[in-house]
């Protein structure tokens, strides 16, 4: 019993500090969704990153529920922390299968999409949505093309806007450090080389993962935590069902 306590105890306070990671968590994938929304086909691919903000939410007055049951609690605590242990679990398992399932998704999707906007690409200065969002992948991401700079070479409707005599790409791959590029592809040394679609993955992934581990770290300590919270209410048993 003592154990239980204390378990139960230090279980409290590691899920503050775990509502603060779930949260990153949570966050980065919003985000994520956010800045290149338009690269996913499915609009509720942000949907594991909605289930992990309530997740996190729900664990702080857990955490809080977990220290007073640890020092002195009534049964009527023990079974509101078993109902939030429960709401939790289901949150999470939703959260952590559904980023397991869109990373492979997410591959696909992208490089469907990258591949198009490439194609659709009419010049740096067009005022057009899939241009500006080529552009603004290739800046924030220091990247040019979908798996590399040539796929600009390789695009016919690319060609026919970028190319004035030269081989050319669009100024977006161009390092910062270079003022005057222009996309020329004979000063190669002024240009990003390594393609989006890499980038992209390997920052999905890492999200995702994240999010995934996260859930799965966080449903075994709650397991624990209803484990020793079984044992403390077995010292003091319901004499009744209204705290249900």
């Amino acid at each position: 019993r003592l154990f239980a306590r204390f378990l139960l105890l230090l279980l409290g306070f590691i899920f503050w500090g775990a509502a603060a990671a779930l949260a990153f968590g949570a966050v980065l994938v919003i985000l994520m969704y956010k800045s290149y929304g338009y690269l996913f086909l499915e609009f509720f691919l942000s949907l594991p990153g909605w289930l992990a903000v309530a997740a996190a939410l729900i664990l702080v007055p857990t955490g809080v529920l977990a220290v007073c049951i640890s020092v002195k609690g009534s049964r009527y605590q023990q079974g509101a922390l078993m109902y939030l242990l429960l709401v939790l679990l289901c949150l999470e398992v939703s959260s952590a299968v559904l980023a397991q399932f869109y990373t492979v998704r997410l591959a696909y999707e992208m490089k469907s999409t990258m591949g198009y906007l490439v194609n659709q690409y009419n010049g740096t200065h067009s005022h057009g949505a899939d241009s500006r969002a080529v552009d603004v992948v290739q800046r924030e991401l220091r990247c040019c093309g979908v798996q590399n700079y040539t796929d600009w070479l390789k695009a016919a409707a690319a060609s026919r806007h970028l190319h004035d005599g030269k081989a050319r790409v669009p100024e977006s791959c161009c390092k910062e450090k270079y003022p005057h590029c222009r996309g020329d592809s004979v000063h190669l040394e002024q240009l990003f080389q390594e393609g989006c679609l890499k980038k992209l993955e390997d920052w999905s992934h890492f999200v995702v993962l994240y999010v995934f581990w996260c859930c799965t770290v966080l449903g075994v300590l709650e397991l624990l935590a209803g484990v020793s919270n079984c044992i403390l209410m077995k010292y003091q048993p319901f004499h009744d069902l209204r705290f249900l």
